[in-house]
């Protein structure tokens, strides 16, 4: 007699992977309604020729508005702006000033520790809008800097004009090295202090234990920082629309200011999205190779 077959027990687990996936449906649903349904069609409209005004009807043009993108000067001079503008302000300026105001607050004593975490916290959660007309007000010709370089007898000169994207590096580096500050503060508390007390012992100096100890031990949070402070930096827009609108000229105009100026002042909103996915390529491009970083051994 032929043995009976036993049941089968893949509907048991197949109700038990659908009741743990049940709870992330709503928020499931939330990402396709907000997140996935406007990209899908950004996407849409950069293959159109939609403008914002005077338009019956749009019709889809493929990739016209990417090949007019490559061939403007003015684009390339966006994404060259944009690059300078987040390797100084976040690479180098936040990452560096946040990393050495933590490092140097574990040293000092309680009081100058709240004073300064106070006053670059301060300017962290000061509105992006608000923090641009304070900067403004700061680089501006008859504004606090050259106040002081007058007071100090040196050569002041009209920033926002000579120095635009320098101008707005500094503003971004005042307004976002608290995040880095904070990162790196809670990195390097995170360090056992038997590991440092055991170099001392050995006698590593400063630098070597900054090298060997210190770096590899906080590499994630590097990373990380990065990450998360190139991504919020090539999405200013506020800030460098308050100091400068992107002039004089084109000498400040980034990728998102030149995307508002194509999409909603020349009404060319194909155009303009297409420049918004291509800055989300950029930052796509970022994110992979601070996510390598962060797959790498030490």
């Amino acid at each position: 007699m032929a043995a009976t077959a036993a049941p089968p027990k893949a509907r048991p687990h197949a109700a038990r992977r659908a009741a743990r996936w049940l709870p992330l449906a709503p928020a499931t649903l939330l990402l396709l309604l907000f997140l996935a349904g406007p990209l899908a069609y950004c996407v849409y409209l950069a293959f159109t020729d939609t403008q914002l005004t005077g338009q019956a009807s749009a019709s889809f043009v493929g990739f016209a508005n990417f090949r007019r993108a490559f061939a403007d000067d003015g684009f390339r001079t966006a994404v060259w702006l944009t690059l300078l503008f987040t390797v100084f302000s976040s690479v180098i300026g936040q990452n560096s000033l946040g990393f050495a105001l933590a490092a140097l607050m574990r040293r000092a004593s309680r009081p100058v520790r709240a004073l300064t975490g106070a006053l670059v916290i301060a300017a962290w959660v000061v509105p992006e809008i608000v923090a641009g007309f304070l900067l403004y007000t700061f680089f501006h010709r008859r504004g606090t800097l050259n106040a002081v370089l007058d007071w100090l007898h040196l050569p002041s000169q009209n920033w926002l004009f000579t120095l635009p994207i320098l101008a707005v590096s500094c503003a971004n580096v005042w307004r976002g090295t608290a995040f880095s500050m904070l990162v790196y503060s809670a990195a390097l508390a995170g360090i056992p202090r038997d590991v440092v007390e055991a170099a001392e012992v050995d006698g590593a100096s400063g630098p070597r234990r900054f090298w060997h100890i210190t770096l590899p031990m906080i590499r994630r949070s590097i990373a990380t920082n990065l990450m998360l402070n190139t991504l919020q930096t090539l999405s200013v827009f506020g800030l460098i629309w308050a100091m400068t609108r992107g002039g004089p000229g084109d000498r400040s105009r980034t990728l998102p200011v030149f995307m508002y100026d194509q999409a909603f002042l020349k009404s060319l909103i194909g155009y303009g999205t297409a420049v918004a996915l291509l800055l989300l390529l950029v930052g796509a491009v970022f994110s992979a190779v601070y996510l390598r970083l962060l797959r790498e051994e030490v």
